[in-house]
């Protein structure tokens, strides 16, 4: 895979992602920075959006249903533009590296080359539901590790993209990833700036095996206790919801 630009109607999301060194990093972590993805304008205007309630399905509080504590927003359709577009962008490459898995781990699953055939095939078992989100956490919440998995079809890799800049809008808030395979565990702590956005496992990645041959592990994500301030992100799931 080579190095390409993201394009939106907005204009030029980031130049030169290096999918071989994204593919490399998620094989040895699970996860993957995208350094700059958005500017600070944008992130601005996207966080900006949590305030309205015309664009989204839902609104989920998180200490209602044991998930930590803070609040999120599912997006309807027709998403954002911006969204919409970084969304089809960045499932391509991505499905390239969602199929290299599962041949490795003998899944008997291979994702369609574009979005649109992909939504197609959640649309027509149910998963109807868009899931892109905005999360909002405030001094004291936190979210806890877990897996986002919302029906049969699930797309084994995520994007977050963080919308504050760490020690100016806010302090703690990291974004915490876990591995756990048997008695083999492993945290992972992924800094983020403004803009830049996190690539990582949704549920089980390869990784070499002790003797040979692949096993699977278990991956879970969260975010840390916020100290101070105020914490907005994106999410772009790419599976669709029951």
């Amino acid at each position: 895979m080579k190095a390409q630009s993201i394009k939106t109607a907005a204009g030029d999301i980031k130049t030169g992602i290096a999918w071989e060194d994204v593919a490399a990093s998620l094989d040895a972590h699970g996860n993957a920075v995208l350094p700059g993805i958005l500017t600070p304008e944008q992130c601005t205007e996207l966080a900006a959006l949590y305030d309205r309630d015309d664009i989204f399905r839902s609104r989920v509080v998180m200490a209602r249903h044991g998930f930590g504590r803070g609040e999120y927003k599912y997006f309807a359709y027709p998403l954002p533009p911006l969204l919409e577009r970084l969304r089809r962008a960045l499932y391509a490459p991505l499905a390239e590296i969602a199929n290299r898995w599962n041949r490795q781990m003998r899944v008997d699953v291979q994702y369609p080359d574009t979005l649109d055939a992909f939504l197609d095939q959640c649309h027509r078992a149910g998963q109807t539901r868009p899931t892109p989100l905005i999360l909002q956490y405030g001094a004291g919440d936190y979210n806890c590790l877990h897996q986002d998995l919302y029906g049969a079809h699930v797309f084994p890799l995520q994007v977050a993209i963080l919308l504050s800049e760490p020690g100016r809008d806010f302090a703690g808030g990291e974004f915490v990833m876990t591995e756990n395979a048997g008695r083999s565990q492993r945290a992972d702590v992924v800094p983020l700036r403004q803009g830049d956005a996190v690539v990582f496992t949704v549920n089980e990645r390869p990784v070499a095996g002790l003797r040979g041959g692949t096993r699977k592990v278990a991956m879970r994500h969260g975010v840390s206790v916020i100290r101070s301030g105020r914490r907005h992100t994106v999410g772009l799931i790419f599976h669709d919801a029951q």
